[in-house]
């Protein structure tokens, strides 16, 4: 088997945080992190995201709006789509701090009436443009003209400062004055009253990003993507792969798949424990996979049944680790720790 493993995340973003790295053990992955053979690319672009079109090979403007509508069972069509995700923007301390929509928890009750109000004013004032709440989190909008323009992914700034909403550029004025709107509409929207009358974090802007249509001629990479992510399984439609949920561990992976097959998996349980700086779950995540997936996977790695791509999207970064049955064999090279990689990429003292 030839296997992609993709966890956003892996490395814990402050190396300096000896409270959650120092005592954890992972005797598996260290082995992986240490024998492996490393590749550290600084992209302008480290989310997962990122992470998920890289290994598709997609790296440079990335149409995630339509491959994520794709993934969502939506057809994209031959239409310009970005991704207009709702989101809650604060102040605090002087700075501008976004709560993506599943942390402020809105229920598809209030999305569905908060994208029929914006579809409605705007076709009134003759806008050709359409918004789609595929999930009460995950909004889409159909642009009236091709938009350039590049954001980062939601998931790299879930939980962070922002410092602005789009590009000061002239070819994304419309795009500016279209957002300026629908903030306005969603402010004085009556859903966006009772969450404030109920002490609820409103509603109170989109974020946009992924603008593009759907590409077409990729190659088929992989068998089987086990993924619960849209923009994966918005590729794995693309390029004709069977996609399957996520196996809540190695062995049940290696049931369901053929030995000598290419696949795919995605796990994302340590990527909203970064987003939020909750370390106990992340330290929690860390361990769950050392014994679901890293302590097997070493073994059927040393045992020649595997070969091994484990890909991080990371603050350093994009990582990468491929590990093959020699590898492993390599006993003087000792198993290194989280938090020993973290400072080595980080360019400090552990």
């Amino acid at each position: 088997m030839r296997l992609t493993l993709l966890i956003p995340e892996l490395i814990w973003p402050e190396p300096g945080d000896r409270q959650t790295l120092d005592g954890l053990a992972t005797p598996a992955l260290g082995a992986l992190l240490a024998r492996g053979r490393e590749s550290v690319e600084a992209a302008a672009d480290n989310s997962a995201d990122a992470l998920i079109a890289a290994a598709f090979g997609l790296t440079d403007d990335v149409p995630y709006a339509p491959l994520r509508l794709l993934g969502e069972g939506h057809d994209p069509g031959a239409h310009h789509w970005a991704c207009a995700d709702p989101v809650h923007l604060r102040f605090h301390q002087e700075r501008l701090i976004l709560a993506d929509g599943r942390t402020i928890a809105i229920d598809a009750t209030e999305a569905g009436q908060l994208v029929r109000h914006l579809n409605d004013y705007f076709a009134e004032a003759g806008e050709a443009i359409e918004f789609v709440a595929t999930t009460p989190d995950r909004w889409h909008l159909r642009l009236s003209a091709p938009a350039d323009f590049r954001t980062p992914p939601l998931s790299a700034m879930a939980g962070r400062r922002v410092d602005r909403q789009l590009p000061e550029e002239s070819g994304t004025a419309w795009l500016r004055r279209l957002l300026n709107e629908a903030q306005m509409l969603l402010h004085g929207h009556p859903a966006n009253e009772s969450r404030t009358d109920a002490g609820r974090l409103t509603i109170n802007s989109l974020w946009l990003w992924g603008p593009g249509q759907l590409p077409t001629g990729l190659d088929r990479c992989f068998e089987t993507v086990h993924s619960r992510h849209p923009l994966a399984r918005g590729l794995a439609k693309v390029t004709g792969t069977a996609c399957a949920e996520v196996p809540a561990s190695f062995a049940e992976l290696q049931q369901a798949s053929a030995a000598d097959g290419r696949i795919l998996v995605l796990i994302e349980d340590l990527l909203r424990a970064v987003q939020y700086e909750d370390s106990d779950a992340w330290q929690q995540g860390i361990r769950d996979l050392e014994a679901r997936w890293f302590a097997p996977l070493a073994a059927a790695v040393r045992s020649g049944r595997v070969e091994l791509d484990l890909q991080s999207s990371t603050i350093y970064g994009l990582l990468g680790w491929n590990v093959r049955r020699g590898d492993l064999w390599r006993i003087w090279q000792r198993p290194t720790t989280i938090g020993a990689v973290a400072a080595r990429l980080a360019g400090s003292t552990p």
